[in-house]
């Protein structure tokens, strides 16, 4: 059964307002979430932790940007000694990024930090509403990118323009 409208209106207005504050928490709270972990450093660094070795594009696919824009935060990563750069034994025209000991300590330090705020953050809420959440979020974000729709353009186009 779809949604009325009025949920519908009601949940697009509570996702605004959730964006909206999450910008507002993430530029004032960056420090104390990332720790010396620049800002774009979690996306890159957490499938290289997860899953090993891997290319920029492979990266840049998992964070959802551009491979332009990955490759020089990736640089940015290498010159602070988060990641470091090998030829690709299969393609020596491509490189592998692997995470160092100072990403590994650096994704540590800023899952602690994570920790502390999300336990503040959600002090009065009980095991199981946290876990609803949890759930209903990763369906959400499920829902909101598809697979096959990476690109910006494909995300852009299931919003309808304004009237």
């Amino acid at each position: 059964m779809p949604i009325s409208p009025e949920t519908r209106d009601r949940l697009t207005a509570s996702i605004s307002q959730l964006v909206r504050t999450g910008r507002h928490v993430s530029s004032r709270a960056a420090a104390q979430l990332n720790g010396e972990l620049p800002s774009f450093g979690w996306a890159l660094l957490v499938p290289l932790e997860r899953d090993g070795d891997q290319r920029c594009s492979a990266l840049a696919a998992r964070a959802g940007v551009d491979v332009s824009v990955a490759s020089r935060q990736l640089a940015a990563l290498e010159r602070s000694g988060h990641v470091v750069r090998r030829p690709d034994p299969q393609d020596g025209r491509a490189s592998l990024l692997s995470l160092t000991q100072t990403g590994a300590d650096a994704l540590a330090a800023a899952r602690a930090l994570r920790s502390d705020w999300a336990l503040g953050a959600l002090a009065g809420w009980d095991e199981t509403d946290a876990r609803l959440l949890s759930d209903l979020l990763d369906r959400l974000v499920t829902d909101l990118d598809p697979p096959g729709a990476a690109s910006a353009g494909a995300i852009r186009s299931a919003v309808p323009a304004p009237r």
